[in-house]
């Protein structure tokens, strides 16, 4: 079985047919809410980390240099959900496509519709006036795209970064349903011995690296992390008060974790300033 993510913009239907898609295939659905709640357990507050998910344009220029943590918190999250349901799962939200990179078993869907059915569908959701509704979705479309290339270097607009895309002018949600659900269950989606281990590979280093890029004295550390079956290879430098052994111990605790490699490098006066 495949896991399934599911991008809309502003407008409706996508948690409809998200919940719809996750009954069929008989798996959890997941929403941003449930993603921002387990990442909270790496420390980020819950305002800060809401803030930087749902954020709008007025105050995206705050963020603009320390979206790496929060981007290491969700995917660890993400992938620890995940590998919970048994790599069965669907998620309805703007960041998970780009959440979980290359991998043979997610399933990638943008959910799009003309501006005039969008504007209709918030017009009916919000109660708000046809321009009201149109400056509500350009804002928020303009807003999400600054999000995604400031966290991931890519436009959610780009075509390329989705398998599966659906207008939903032309189909029903039944339909759409359908659909995805037949794609999901192609053999181009399934989970293999090795798709697997890249994904729990890429889980262990994504909790590592939120783990380290989130500790209060590692803030200027530049450091690599990469896993393998459990043995974990980090490189890079950190600031000269940082012990090596305190890092290799710090990792050494996070579960799954079973060898540690290091290649790191002392450097002097990166500083100490506050972070995040």
């Amino acid at each position: 079985m495949a896991i399934v993510t599911i991008y809309q913009g502003a407008s409706a239907s996508g948690e409809e047919l998200a919940d719809a898609v996750a009954q069929a295939l008989g798996c959890g659905c997941i929403s941003r809410e449930v993603l921002v709640e387990a990442s909270l357990r790496y420390g980020i507050p819950e305002a800060k980390l809401n803030a930087v998910v749902e954020m709008g344009a007025y105050s995206w220029t705050r963020f603009l240099e320390n979206l790496e943590p929060y981007r290491f918190a969700l995917q660890a999250a993400f992938c620890e959900i995940a590998l919970t349901e048994e790599n069965s799962l669907v998620y309805h939200g703007h960041l998970g496509h780009e959440l979980l990179p290359g991998f043979k078993h997610v399933l990638k869907v943008l959910l799009t519709a003309p501006m005039e059915m969008r504007i209709e569908q918030v017009r009916a959701r919000d109660q708000l006036s046809e321009p009201a509704a149109r400056h509500l979705i350009e804002e928020v479309d303009r807003a999400r795209s600054r999000r995604l290339i400031a966290m991931f270097g890519v436009d959610w607009r780009d075509p390329s970064r989705f398998d599966l895309i659906i207008n939903l002018d032309r189909m029903s949600v039944a339909s759409a349903r359908q659909l995805i659900c037949e794609s999901a269950h192609l053999r181009d989606y399934q989970a293999t011995p090795a798709s697997k281990q890249a994904f729990e590979d890429f889980a262990l280093a994504s909790r590592v690296k939120a783990v380290l890029t989130l500790s209060a004295d590692l803030p200027k550390s530049r450091l690599d992390v990469q896993a393998a079956s459990g043995n974990i290879a980090v490189s890079g430098s950190i600031p000269d008060w940082v012990s090596e052994d305190e890092l290799i111990y710090k990792i050494r605790r996070i579960p799954g974790v079973k060898e540690v490699r290091s290649e790191l490098v002392s450097v002097p006066l990166l500083g100490t300033a506050d972070w995040p």
